[in-house]
């Protein structure tokens, strides 16, 4: 097969490292996760402007029709600059929820917004008792004339706090573990009815809780039959944020290579001491293995839904998550105490390898869901 990337594609990757380069330094990053936001406007906005976050979009909308590839391409970047804005959340997996259930008139509403980096969106799927688990909803939805109203709490909204919308799954009808009943509910965090409790991540984010008391939804495709695009959605997001831990994991590497060539011990730079080679050369073989699969969950994410797939995409995230703890423990260990120094940039690439280890399904989890698939291959 043919890994070379297009022209277009070489720009594109070009454009966002550039843009990661010029304008998300350490000292940068830092301001940006302190603030109120929690990230950088003016970052958002420059997405917008260069077409970033118009990618995975199709032309109808403002986009330029991209497909996994272009995304890793552009997330490994913004991995690699550790940045703080939730583009994963708002451009990969909310607008792609809206581009499979939402009617014409949603996505001519919301989908430019999103591809133009006017609207911020999030994602609340998870609550406290659900374990990665998605048909695992307790919230419930009932229909009240033309509307919804929405009740229940969802846990860990990543970018929840600042969303210009968020988009909450919640049962329509049955159990609190069934599969069917489930539905996807677009709902303005203004309201009355919605309260968040804001508080950031181990890994420098932002999140919230979100507790809904009566608020108004409205919902996205048939109420009740929502699991199966919530599925393969989460399938797109698992490709992407695997192409976000690649980037973090190469800036990683990189760190700790250099720290080896100029660290000295008993007159000598440490990098020439063999054990110490031997350590760096797991790292990178482990980042290999991690970047083919990153490559081919980029490859297989837009496909039709299947067991293939989805089999592809839970061996990818299981390796990528082995792969990115392995590297941070490594580094944390070849670097010695300025490894976990919260001044140094090293620190915060093995918190978000940690933290996008346990988003959207653990190691565990994700061997588990390839090994059910495999049972009916």
């Amino acid at each position: 097969m043919d890994f070379k990337l297009s022209e277009e594609q070489q720009m594109l990757q070009d454009t966002a490292a550039r843009l990661v380069r010029d304008a998300y330094g350490f000292e940068q990053r830092q301001r940006f996760a302190a603030s109120e936001l929690g990230y950088s406007a003016e970052f958002w906005r420059q997405l917008g402007e260069l077409g970033l976050t118009a990618v995975p979009f199709g032309e109808a909308h403002g986009g330029f029709g991209g497909g996994g590839v272009e995304s890793l391409l552009i997330l490994t970047e913004l991995g690699r600059g550790l940045c703080l804005e939730p583009y994963l959340q708002s451009v990969i997996h909310a607008g792609g929820l809206l581009a499979q259930l939402g009617s014409p008139a949603q996505q001519a509403h919301w989908l430019p917004r999103i591809a133009s980096a006017e609207a911020q969106l999030a994602v609340a799927l998870e609550e406290p008792q659900s374990h990665y688990q998605l048909h695992d909803v307790q919230t419930r939805a009932e229909a009240t004339g033309d509307t919804w109203t929405l009740s229940g709490r969802k846990a860990v909204v990543i970018g929840g706090h600042s969303a210009t919308a968020i988009l909450v799954s919640a049962r329509v009808s049955g159990g609190a573990r069934d599969e069917a009943g489930i539905g996807l509910f677009l709902v303005d965090p203004s309201q009355p009815g919605v309260s968040r409790r804001d508080y950031p991540t181990i890994d420098g984010q932002k999140a919230c809780e979100l507790f809904l008391d009566g608020a108004v939804g409205e919902a996205l495709g048939e109420p009740g039959e929502a699991l199966a695009a919530l599925r393969y959605q989460q399938g797109r997001a698992i490709a992407a944020q695997c192409a976000e831990a690649l980037g973090s994991m190469q800036e990683a590497c990189d760190l700790t290579l250099d720290y080896l060539k100029t660290r000295k011990q008993f007159g000598v730079p440490i990098g020439k001491f063999q054990v110490l080679q031997h350590r760096m050369v797991d790292m990178r073989s482990e980042l290999e293995q991690a970047t083919s699969m990153a490559i081919l969950a980029a490859c297989v994410a837009d496909q039709p839904d299947s067991a293939e797939r989805s089999r592809t995409l839970a061996a990818a995230k299981f390796i990528v998550t082995r792969a990115g703890r392995y590297i941070a423990e490594q580094a944390i260990q070849l670097h010695g105490g300025i490894g976990m120094t919260w001044e140094y940039l090293l620190a915060h690439h093995a918190k978000r390898l940690v933290m996008l280890s346990h988003q959207l399904g653990d190691d565990h989890h994700h061997l588990k869901a390839y090994a059910k698939l495999m049972e009916v291959a």
